[in-house]
């Protein structure tokens, strides 16, 4: 930001008074939690009157609902989400008043470098199953971790939590270079591929960011990236430090042994340079989340994690919130969420589940954002050819307005037999009339996409 010379945290101190604009997000409301709990005077605003801001409210913070330059009082500093741009209207007020703004990423680096350990998840896609497992396994071990998910995990009740212990465990974003404001002292790489193509240029460039991440890392910590992914191996290669690999194909430190399948679900043991480390049976689908699954043990495992908690928490994971979660039966086909947004994503969430033993896959999915849409088309036509029916919803616009001039219907023209519905009423009416038992029905998206399944069952009495 603009008006911000001295770092934030000369301001992160017992007494002052910070006003969080969009204090109920995700990460915004574990963040005004843990700025209470060091003695801040806390405040903000929201757009909604949510649970989680009457939350907030309980614990004595007052949320102001809408955004308004009197919001701000006698504040000190002013943090915001990455949602939230100069325009704002207590945005705008706090730099004509001359008071300091951060973002939200600068604060949680801040407050990490208070924990001895600042466990980062990293990568284009896998961060929030990761990063749960991660806090499974830690909450297993009685660690009474500090965590802070971009998702919902049904163990917390939300995505996140505050703990007493020395540990923090952080999904760490790389849009906007976000992460680069965190201090890791453990920092894991799931994959580095070609996304947010709207802020970095190409490939290299996201490539050039990881590598920086890393980077961060003190040399008394660890850097643990995926072996099986090339652009994590390109973004690391010569880096001035050993790597700890984990992987399913490749060579790597971390490995799955003896593994095979129980009713679909992966079970294998954990090696740690050829010795046992752990069993794991999981409760999710999918090699990609084995993977996962490998990437929390190893940062378990540089954390010095008993393989016995690493087992307790990972079997008892049964996954994060909107990451293929079932919502119910329609008429004999069941229905599924998933959050899935990339086409490596879609690639690994399409190919799991036909496995399953459906007799069709049937998935409505919701684009998010034109940029992502218009330079990864070839890519999504690709797998969205993959189902048996594929119906597809108007791009969820997020944070973008379509300059492109590009729409759902452009996709559909590539995919035979493929369906474009303009509304999410319209969706949810197209899966009525296509459903069958035996169907394995999936709505998939990053934004309000499972409103339609949701839709569906509504109506199912």
């Amino acid at each position: 930001m603009m008006n911000n010379p001295n770092p934030i945290s000369d301001y992160l101190v017992p007494g002052k008074r910070v006003h969080l604009v969009g204090i109920g997000g995700v990460s915004m409301c574990p963040l005004a939690e843990v700025l209470l709990g060091k003695g801040l005077r806390v405040q903000g605003s929201d757009m909604n009157d949510s649970e989680t801001v009457k939350r907030l409210r309980s614990l004595g913070i007052p949320v102001a609902v809408g955004h308004n330059a009197d919001n701000l009082g006698d504040c000190d500093l002013v943090i915001r989400t990455a949602a939230v741009h100069d325009g704002n209207p207590e945005i705008a007020g706090a730099v004509a008043r001359g008071i300091p703004v951060y973002e939200r990423a600068q604060a949680w680096g801040a407050i990490m470098r208070h924990y001895p350990n600042a466990l980062c998840v990293a990568g284009t896609h896998g961060k929030t199953t990761t990063t749960s497992m991660c806090t499974h396994i830690f909450m297993a071990a009685e660690a009474d971790p500090t965590v802070m998910i971009g998702g919902t995990l049904p163990m917390l009740h939300s995505g996140y939590r505050v703990g007493q212990g020395d540990t923090i465990i952080l999904e760490s974003c790389e849009y906007c270079n976000s992460f680069l404001s965190f201090f890791p002292t453990v920092a894991v790489i799931l994959n580095v591929e070609a996304d947010h193509l709207d802020f970095f240029k190409d490939l290299d460039d996201i490539k050039h960011s990881f590598r920086r991440f890393a980077e961060l890392v003190p040399q008394s910590g660890a850097v643990i990236a995926n072996a099986d992914n090339q652009g994590a191996m390109d973004a690391l290669a010569g880096l001035e430090r050993p790597v700890f690999t984990f992987g399913l194909e490749a060579e790597a430190d971390c490995a799955a042994v003896n593994l095979r399948e129980d009713r679909g679900r992966p079970v294998f043991d954990i090696h740690v340079h050829g010795a046992f480390y752990a069993h794991a049976e999981l409760n999710v689908y999918g090699r990609h989340n084995v993977s996962n699954a490998l990437a929390a043990a190893s940062a378990a495992y540089a954390l010095g994690i008993p393989g016995e908690a690493v087992e307790r928490g990972l079997n008892a994971f049964t996954g994060a919130g909107r990451r293929f979660e079932h919502k119910g039966t329609f008429h004999g086909a069941e229905i599924y969420d998933d959050y899935a947004h990339h086409p490596d994503e879609l690639h690994a969430l399409l190919s799991t589940a036909r496995g399953l033993g459906y007799r069709r896959l049937v998935v409505a999915f919701q684009p998010h954002t034109y940029s992502r849409t218009a330079k990864l088309f070839d890519r999504f036509v690709e797998e969205l050819r993959l189902p048996d029916v594929t119906i597809l919803a108007e791009i969820f616009a997020a944070r973008e307005t379509n300059t492109q001039g590009i729409s759902s219907a452009d996709l559909c023209r590539h995919i035979p037999g493929a369906v474009y519905c303009s509304t999410l009423d319209k969706v949810a009416e197209q899966l009525r009339r296509t459903a069958r038992p035996g169907d394995l029905i999936l709505t998939v998206g990053a934004g309000d996409i499972c409103r339609a399944g949701e839709k569906l069952l509504e109506k199912d009495v």
